[in-house]
């Protein structure tokens, strides 16, 4: 991608106007080349600016890049697939890499398409790269007999050295546990399972939460609406912020994300289809929203989009 920082400098006011008021407004990706046909990916810089990304498939596909533009595609994380990943599917969906303690880490989910028979894992690796990773097993799961879906992790660290798990997809919503940093597993001083965001009326669709805090507010990003379904796709991003991390959030106009709320980040314009399965990465030119796109352009190919974000007006406005 190309590194627009001049951006940053961008007054308040403007970027407020910048807020897109249709969908032709919205920014297209930076340019990125190479191995960019991904889906649900998760990027980390290591200290020596080398850009690792994962993404839903196999045993966890693995990217990486040493400017942010062009990507080589490498192995899978994992050599040999975890035994107990048979009891929910074949392959894993929607890594999060993160970095604690000297160790990489990556939560990821095995589950079946519509089905919520999941399981989140955990791997983790001193050097992020493909086979380097050592399973450390189930987190949490749902069944078939269960309100929630146990899939799209997404660990959050909070200032004080808390740590909390966000999962989850349409049934009721976007979920959250506490984890303990000792064993990367549920906190067992605190067993709750907290409820973030959900529509109760009409499409149940959201999922894939991914929670930064900035300014002294927690913001929750998820995807909204259908993915996977090429140029028929209605993924959109939406954010929704809160003063504690267990909620409760709410978009700009401020409607509960509890029921139905969410302000857009990003949706679908031009060529760029059902934009989501998002994250976000502060790298050295500010935060980055990652994600992936059915290209328009490409009979509905899932193409890496990544884009600069601005919090000037408070709220996360990508350009």
């Amino acid at each position: 991608m190309k590194k627009r920082t001049a951006l940053l400098a961008v007054p308040a006011a403007l970027l407020l106007a910048l807020v897109p008021s249709s969908a032709s407004a919205y920014p297209n990706p930076g340019t990125v080349t190479g191995s960019v046909v991904v889906h649900d990916p998760t990027m980390i810089r290591t200290p020596a600016g080398r850009y690792l990304l994962y993404a839903t498939g196999g045993g966890l596909a693995h990217r990486t890049s040493t400017d942010r533009t062009a990507f080589t595609a490498g192995a899978d994380a994992f050599t040999t697939r975890p035994g107990w990943w048979s009891s929910y599917a074949t392959e894993a969906w929607a890594p999060d890499i993160s970095y604690h303690g000297g160790k990489y880490l990556m939560y990821y989910a095995v589950s079946t398409f519509g089905e919520n028979t999941s399981a989140i894992g955990l791997a983790g690796s001193t050097t992020g790269l493909p086979g380097s990773w050592t399973d450390y097993g189930i987190v949490y799961t749902s069944t078939a007999g269960s309100d929630y879906n146990a899939i799209d992790p997404n660990l959050f660290v909070d200032d004080d050295g808390t740590w909390w798990l966000s999962f989850g997809s349409w049934w009721t919503g976007i979920k959250m546990i506490r984890i303990d940093p000792s064993t990367g597993k549920q906190y067992a001083g605190d067993t709750r399972r907290y409820s973030l965001a959900s529509r109760p009326t009409g499409s149940k669709a959201v999922e894939a939460p991914y929670i930064v805090k900035r300014g002294g507010f927690y913001y929750l990003f998820a995807s909204y609406d259908v993915c996977c379904q090429g140029t028929g796709s209605t993924y959109k991003v939406k954010v929704g912020r809160a003063t504690s991390v267990t909620g409760p959030y709410y978009d700009r106009n401020g409607v509960a994300l509890m029921n139905n709320g969410g302000t857009p980040v990003l949706e679908s314009h031009g060529r760029v289809v059902g934009p989501g399965g998002q994250s976000v990465l502060h790298d050295v030119d500010g935060d980055l929203i990652v994600y992936h796109y059915y290209d328009g352009n490409d009979n509905g190919t899932p193409k890496l989009g990544i884009n600069l974000l601005s919090w000037s007006t408070g709220w996360p406005v990508a350009y």
